[in-house]
């Protein structure tokens, strides 16, 4: 199974007179990089929720954002940060000014930009911490679940891919037999035109042209490469994230097709091997986001 690492997911809970959201979205990225916000009533819990993040987000560039809507009718008193608002309703004024806007609600505006609104009470209850975390994990479940879908879209991309460097190793299988007697034949003129048919002694030329065939054959290449594709297949399947091992195979495979490449001595085959080549770069750019 594998995931992939750009994600989303979201989650909303009404409680006593307050409704709390979590939204969480996430791109690609060697390590986890963790932006949490949370309200200030629970930044003592900060590092639960960012242990728990490790846990289960793994890796990626992950933006969390937490925010508690309270009721007009709630209890909670609280108090408006007046420097605060006027520095966004001066450049509001500023901006609808310049537009040529003079119909906008620049103060209500002002009003819903964050912590304009301050709450004098500052912690929060066990209850309503057990409702933050509630929507928490149901955020955190959504966002799992968008990832492995986006997982197994790419997992039917890697599969092709993958069947594409298997075909193109075919088809060099099936252009090799032509290649030995063209490269003989090349030889041969090229000593004929060089030296002299007459003057070529035909026995040291065999003996050199096996001897030069042999650093030629790519029989060992093949088997190595239909083994790390077969591989790469089978670590697919695995339950466990395995981008970077992913990764790591996509490298072997990258050698051997490589190595192909330099030996064959044939336009036909190197044509091949060059289509093999792009189908591995498509490989290891969907790797990059793969969990």
């Amino acid at each position: 199974m594998i995931k992939s690492m750009t994600g989303y997911g979201s989650a909303a809970y009404d409680f006593a007179n307050a409704k709390y959201t979590v939204e969480i979205k996430s791109l690609n990225s060697k390590f986890l990089e963790l932006t949490l916000k949370i309200p200030k009533a629970f930044s003592d819990k900060e590092f639960l929720l960012r242990n728990d993040c490790s846990k289960k987000i793994e890796r990626g560039k992950v933006n969390i954002s937490i925010s508690i809507e309270y009721a007009e009718t709630n209890v909670k008193t609280s108090t408006i940060n007046q420097p605060l608002l006027e520095h966004y309703y001066t450049q509001l004024k500023a901006s609808a000014t310049h537009l040529g806007d003079t119909g906008s609600n620049l103060l209500q505006m002002a009003m819903n930009f964050p912590e304009v609104v301050q709450y004098t009470s500052e912690e929060g209850t066990e209850d309503e911490w057990q409702a933050l975390y509630k929507t928490f994990n149901e955020a955190l479940t959504s966002f799992q679940n968008f990832r492995q879908d986006e997982g197994n879209v790419l997992k039917k991309d890697l599969i092709l891919r993958i069947n594409n460097i298997m075909e193109g190793m075919r088809l060099v299988s099936e252009q090799e037999p032509h290649r030995i007697p063209a490269i003989k034949e090349r030889l041969n003129n090229f000593l004929d035109e060089a030296v002299g048919k007459e003057n070529v002694d035909h026995n040291r030329f065999e003996q050199e042209l096996i001897y030069y065939i042999d650093k030629l054959d790519i029989t060992e290449e093949k088997i190595r490469l239909k083994s790390h594709c077969d591989y790469f297949i089978e670590a697919l399947k695995d339950k466990d994230a395995n981008g970077k091992k992913l990764a790591f195979i996509s490298q072997e495979i990258g050698r051997e097709i490589n190595t192909m490449g330099s030996k064959a001595n044939d336009a036909k085959m190197q044509q091949i091997v060059v289509g093999m080549k792009e189908e591995l770069e498509k490989i290891k750019e969907q790797l990059l986001n793969v969990l």
